[in-house]
């Protein structure tokens, strides 16, 4: 399959399985801004969760050339500067790596807009692609706390209530793992009342 056509999604019937059941990949990208039809990632981590389990031994993470510089902003934010991208591989690379480590699995994000968005210009696919085998841990959040959706809602934030430790944030890995160790929190919880399946997550995220 040509990776220009991006990772696999996983196959129809793992919708239906508890979640417990299924594999996920935790996506997190570092970015020079956030216009999707400008801005380039700057960095990605990623972190397997297979049956109910972070996969720490296989995450993975890697800095990128951009094609535009970083804003002043973004700099700011995720704190890489352009001496650290000096000798960054380019987007085909990720693109390769990002084929393996996604394929056939479920995506957890923290804000899936930017995931989705940037995941489809690297891959040149559609959003909707991406979306349906996206769960967003941060309306896992909001839902399960019984807040509107539209509530301001942080990582770091929602890593203190839920006693989830952060050591760098806004580090790719680093945000990848606490989205992945938040979902394994927040998916439990969501099962105890009966929203256990991949679907029902997917169906939250929407």
């Amino acid at each position: 399959m040509s990776l220009r056509r991006g990772p696999r999604p996983p196959r129809r019937p793992a919708r239906a399985l508890p979640w417990r059941r299924a594999a996920f990949a935790s996506l997190d990208f570092e970015t020079t801004g956030l216009d999707y039809r400008r801005d380039d990632i700057v960095s990605f981590g990623v972190v397997p969760v297979v049956s109910g389990r972070v996969i720490l031994k296989a995450a993975a993470d890697q800095l990128v050339a951009p094609a535009v510089p970083a804003s002043p902003a973004s700099m700011k934010v995720h704190g890489i500067v352009p001496q650290e991208l000096v000798d960054a591989r380019p987007v085909s690379s990720a693109r390769e790596a990002l084929h393996g480590l996604l394929d056939r699995r479920f995506l957890l994000t923290w804000y899936g807009e930017v995931e989705i968005a940037f995941l489809a210009r690297i891959f040149g696919t559609r959003r909707g692609t991406w979306a349906r085998r996206t769960v967003d841990v941060r309306k896992l959040v909001l839902r399960l706390e019984g807040r509107p959706a539209a509530t301001r809602n942080t990582l770091g934030g929602s890593a203190a209530r839920y006693a989830i430790p952060v050591a760098s944030p806004h580090d790719a890995l680093d945000d990848a793992l606490v989205t992945a160790q938040l979902f394994l929190v927040i998916a439990a919880k969501l099962e105890a009342a009966g929203r256990g399946r991949v679907r029902d997550l997917l169906a939250i995220s929407r």
